[in-house]
């Protein structure tokens, strides 16, 4: 029986992406979010090792696949997540002006990394290939000694010249966007006292409200989905004046529960927008 390479491992990566999208809408701190990432990756990681070692390549071309786009996708969580870990533990010991500074430095860090590897970084976001049977194919004694890195050298079975590098642009990438998201919050700090707008008041049942929020947060069209659904909650509660954070989770409970027309609000609000275009067209 010939193994099945391709679908075992993009089953493995789908079931932690799957399980990445559910983790980030968990009602949890984001400290024990970020633990319980950590973990998974961690978990899946040691999963694929074992089925690498264990099945191998059928061809060079899977082998390169793997180790350019599986095993970076997965190692890039553990990377992220770890980061975060990180920056959430500092959280409560450190004032915001200190935290915010803290952040900067690790954003000139991850500036001074893409710098250092900027080679590397043009072959990721350039999709380049000439140079994968180099960088994603394991045991090529013609890399010197000096260049192959402490994993290289500790588990030749499990890792290449470049994935390591792949992963750690690819975590750079999504932790570049969280400290953004988070500088940017910090920087809010007292915005109350400075927002000048006139505030309006939700005036419809706030089980719609939270359909917008789901919908919203979905669609990752705020921060890159950086921001948690309590979050979201708390923005929309404050400019609209009302108050969902304790109800918010029922009411998703609720929209998924209904037998039929479970974005009853949102189909609502795409009918009366198409019949106002309807009605300047006619």
């Amino acid at each position: 029986m010939v193994y099945n390479f391709t679908n075992d491992y993009s089953r493995i990566v789908c079931e932690l992406e799957e399980y990445m999208e559910q983790l980030v809408l968990a009602p949890e701190s984001r400290l024990t979010i970020a633990k319980k990432g950590i973990e998974k990756s961690r978990s899946t990681l040691v999963e694929l090792k074992r089925l690498v070692i264990k099945n191998g390549f059928p061809d060079s071309k899977s082998e390169i696949h793997f180790f350019k786009e599986i095993k970076p996708a997965v190692q890039s969580y553990l990377l992220f997540y770890q980061a975060v870990f990180d920056v959430e533990s500092l959280r409560p010991k450190y004032h915001s002006k200190r935290l915010k500074k803290y952040m900067q430095r690790k954003l000139e860090e991850i500036q001074i990394f893409m710098q250092q590897e900027s080679r590397c970084v043009q072959y990721y976001n350039c999709c380049f290939t000439y140079l994968d049977e180099l960088y994603f194919i394991r045991d090529r004694e013609d890399i010197p000694i000096e260049l192959r890195g402490n994993n290289y050298l500790e588990d030749g079975q499990f890792v290449t010249w470049r994935d390591q590098t792949f992963a750690e642009i690819r975590a750079r990438e999504m932790l570049t966007d969280y400290l953004l998201t988070e500088i940017r919050k910090l920087g809010q700090v007292g915005v109350n006292s400075l927002f000048r707008l006139k505030k309006g008041k939700w005036t419809g049942k706030k089980i719609y409200l939270a359909e917008i929020i789901y919908a919203l947060d979905s669609a990752k069209v705020i921060d890159n989905g950086r921001m948690s659904i309590q979050e979201l909650t708390q923005l929309f509660g404050y400019i609209f004046g009302v108050d969902l954070t304790k109800d918010i989770y029922d009411y998703y409970k609720q929209i998924r529960g209904r037998k039929k027309d479970q974005t009853l609000f949102l189909n609502f609000l795409r009918d009366v927008l198409q019949q106002r275009i309807d009605e300047k067209l006619s």
